[in-house]
């Protein structure tokens, strides 16, 4: 767990159920996303979610710089 996440609360979270599971949220496995805590079940959770989102990040990334060119 990072600084960073050791500072989120629980209480803070948008969502009580993981968004994976469905289970509830657990404290040592809340991330910020978007400017909002988000809580998983678990760790493994926290962090597939957090690959998800990398993912997503460079496919819109790589997107733009194709359209980008596309443009020029």
């Amino acid at each position: 767990m990072t600084r960073d996440q050791e500072a989120l609360k629980i209480e803070d979270a948008i969502n009580e159920t993981c968004p994976w599971s469905g289970k509830p949220i657990s404290a040592d496995s809340l991330t910020l996303y978007n400017g909002a805590v988000v809580g998983f079940c678990n760790p493994e959770c926290r962090d597939k979610f957090a690959k998800a989102v990398r993912g997503f990040e460079a496919a819109l990334q790589a997107r733009r710089v194709e359209r980008a060119g596309l443009e020029q």
